[in-house]
């Protein structure tokens, strides 16, 4: 765990055939847009994950999408 993109791409390249993101996935709606593009990561706030008892999709579904993101989906 903890990787960025480009320990991601060396891990992939040279150690194994799965590299999986947790927390980023939570917190990037468009990971694989930033994956691919090279776009900054949003950070991810551990207080609010599978709190108990709560129903709320604060956490999951307020992170931004990258403005890049947009343009790029604009230019389609």
């Amino acid at each position: 765990g903890g990787y960025d993109r480009q320990s991601a791409i060396d891990a992939a390249e040279n150690e194994g055939d799965l590299i999986a993101f947790g927390r980023h996935f939570i917190a990037n709606p468009d990971l694989v847009y930033r994956l691919e593009n090279n776009v900054a990561l949003n950070a991810y706030n551990r207080k609010t994950f599978y709190l108990p008892g709560e129903v709320s999709p604060t956490g999951y579904t307020d992170y931004p999408f990258a403005e890049e993101y947009y343009t790029a989906r604009s230019l389609l």
